[in-house]
């Protein structure tokens, strides 16, 4: 394999203004190794880095013709990773990675826990069930229907009242529950 100086001499005088593909192909595997560490300071993972490097290597071959000879080949190509990386990164951050592996953290904290206790949460249900119940039936029945899933105007229509009247009835029957509830 020739070095890079010689390839360049030698480019240089047969042909300055014409660039072949197979040309330009050997300057950019000339400088390939330049790119490799660049990758994993990036990626900062081996993997990562090999798919970095080789899909900068794949677009820089693609776009030969946006290449003008005489630049900086090795900063065009280090452009061309960054670009790449940045474009990956951002598109990555729109969605959440879920690792399949649990760590030893998670193994050990959910190795004791065989059996559930729900106690609380049925004493607390309870608690509101019965709160509901010692509402004032005016405000019972409609915050019971709106809970339910009724819409505003659908309970005023069941309970033939006005819909303010509605409104301001399932505000009040929160309120009470509110006060009655809080700790």
């Amino acid at each position: 394999m020739m070095t890079y100086r010689y390839f360049l001499f030698n480019f240089t005088i047969q042909n300055i203004k014409q660039m072949t593909a197979t040309d330009f192909n050997e300057m950019v595997v000339l400088h390939s190794d330049f790119l490799k560490p660049y990758a994993m300071s990036l990626t900062r993972n081996r993997e990562n880095a090999k798919d970095l490097f080789q899909e900068t290597m794949f677009k820089a071959l693609l776009n030969r013709e946006k290449y003008h000879f005489g630049t900086n080949l090795k900063a065009w190509l280090h452009t061309i990773m960054r670009n790449i990386f940045i474009n990956d990164y951002r598109r990555s951050k729109k969605f959440t990675h879920v690792d399949n592996e649990a760590t030893s953290e998670q193994l050990l904290v959910n190795k004791g826990s065989a059996a559930q206790n729900f106690g609380w949460n049925k004493l607390r249900m309870d608690e509101v069930q019965r709160a509901v119940h010692d509402l004032p039936a005016v405000f019972r029945i409609a915050f019971e229907l709106y809970y339910t899933g009724y819409k505003y105007q659908e309970i005023a229509t069941l309970l033939k009242e006005p819909l303010g009247t509605v409104k301001s009835r399932i505000h009040f029957a929160r309120k009470i529950l509110m006060a009655k509830l809080e700790r």
